[in-house]
């Protein structure tokens, strides 16, 4: 049967778990400025958060109003309201774009990334590096807690393994 006069995707959901999900993934892209999933859903996110953005540049309080109707998670309607406002102020549409990274090995799925157009790559991965680096720093510790444990239970298990050899000498006598 023809998708004719269809507006939206289904996901093989009902209205209920379909709407979680959508507000789940708006959540999760206003959170973090980026997602990864899978391209339909990416194209059917990308609708709700473009209005949620247009909505959230009027400022007044029913669109605040409206846009804790739709996405009830007062946090993601406070950064649109005040960040993703301010950032797109200027900008007429189109806040949003779909990178296509390819399917996924599971069930060969397309893949995307949904990401603001002004998403900043070095914002993203500055928090990385230095975590990079106190890890590097961290290492030579943990190298020698990680030894000093390791002799110590190396010294149990001797203790344990004579323990045994004792006890089983102490049967076999028993036995005799």
């Amino acid at each position: 049967m023809a998708s004719h006069r269809r507006r939206t995707r289904t996901f093989s959901r009902a209205s209920k778990p379909r709407r979680a999900l959508l507000r789940g993934l708006m959540t999760s892209l206003i959170e973090h400025g980026r997602i990864k999933t899978t391209v339909e859903r990416a194209k059917e996110t990308r609708r709700h958060v473009e209005k949620a953005i247009t909505l959230g540049k009027k400022g007044d309080l029913s669109a605040t109003r409206l846009l804790m109707s739709r996405l009830p998670n007062k946090d993601a309607v406070k950064s649109i309201m005040t960040d993703l406002a301010v950032r797109f102020k200027s900008r007429p549409g189109g806040y949003t774009r779909i990178i296509k990274i390819g399917r996924r090995p599971g069930d060969t799925a397309e893949m995307a990334f949904l990401e603001f157009v002004d998403h900043n790559w070095d914002e993203s991965k500055a928090p990385k590096k230095e975590a990079a680096a106190d890890k590097k720093e961290a290492k030579p510790a943990k190298k020698a807690a990680a030894k000093t444990k390791k002799a110590a239970s190396s010294v149990v298990a001797a203790k344990k393994k004579s323990a045994k050899k004792i006890q089983k000498k102490s049967r076999a006598a028993a036995r005799a």
